[in-house]
């Protein structure tokens, strides 16, 4: 049932990013976001009323629903949205991919988790593999700060998702299904976003066109509904540092889409920077080799 879940959230959510590079336009960045995570907490609730599985939330449930759809739902989209305006939609894959160093990190501080070395040691080479990857937009001094811009905003987003996944971790542990706390969450989500439309003066346009639509259709059900209620069940069942594993197959898919519908090109700097990416996750998920107490270890 794991390997399932895994598999399908690699295969949405490796190619949700080009979907997200097709709503940036016409429709101001916020109400897109408004408007995917209102049909996803609709499609949620009716779903859980039909089938009369939406549990019922005490007030600290709720708080933390809350909380979740600000991070999770709110927050970390309108960086990832703006973040797709600058570079391409498979490098912001990438920086997602570090999600599994910072739900370890998070872990630590949220659960009092113990920080192994093989972490630290993933985290350095995924850095490094993100400096190679990003290489050729920083060389060219033209374009730097919006590369910049666009590479720390993937980087804020990213944060705010594995700030989410410890708070679905948490929901999780009090008895809370993903599917209830999901919708709660992405109707949280989507009202802040439009309370923030509303008070900044952001227009609520919307593009009938088939890119757009379409593009909504697949965030707001299989990237939403689907991707999310995947990932924060694994998220229950294995734990948040090892959930966000899947996220190292994200960049694979979604590089090679950006490289057909982007014109993304791939690199010496960039294929070796990938590769580290990836080892670096690896790293981060690889089990210690434990001596049981009186054994001694086998030697060549």
């Amino acid at each position: 049932m794991n390997l399932s879940l895994y598999l399908l959230t690699v295969l949405i959510w490796g190619t949700t990013w080009i979907a997200i590079k097709l709503q940036v336009g016409v429709v101001a960045i916020p109400a897109s976001i408004a408007y995917r995570f209102a049909l996803a907490a609709l499609v949620l609730f009716v779903v859980l009323l039909a089938s009369r599985r939406l549990q019922r939330l005490d007030a600290r449930a709720q708080a933390v629903c809350l909380t979740q759809g600000l991070c999770l739902f709110c927050l970390n989209f309108m960086c990832f949205y703006t973040a797709s305006q600058w570079i391409p939609s498979g490098l912001i894959a990438v920086v997602f991919s570090t999600a599994t160093l910072w739900n370890a990190l998070n872990a630590r501080i949220f659960f009092k988790q113990r920080i192994a070395a093989n972490v630290l040691a993933g985290g350095a080479l995924g850095l490094l593999g993100l400096g190679l990857l990003f290489w050729p937009e920083l060389a060219d001094h033209q374009a730097s700060r919006e590369t910049w811009l666009g590479l720390g905003l993937a980087l804020l987003g990213t944060l705010c998702f594995s700030a989410g996944n410890m708070l679905s971790s948490l929901q999780q542990k009090a008895g809370l299904r993903p599917l209830t706390s999901n919708a709660w969450g992405m109707f949280y989500g989507a009202l802040l976003l439009a309370g923030y439309c509303l008070a900044s003066g952001t227009p609520f346009d919307f593009q009938w066109t088939t890119g757009y639509v379409g593009s909504l259709l697949y965030l707001a059900i299989p990237g939403s509904v689907i991707g999310f209620t995947a990932y924060l069940t694994l998220v229950g069942r294995m734990g948040p540092e090892r959930a966000a594993y899947c996220t190292v197959l994200f960049p694979v898919v979604a590089l090679n889409i950006s490289a057909f519908a982007e014109g993304y090109q791939w690199t010496a700097p960039a294929l070796a920077g990938l590769g580290l990416v990836m080892l670096g996750n690896v790293l981060v998920f690889r089990r210690p080799k434990v001596v049981g107490v009186g054994v001694p270890a086998r030697t060549a």
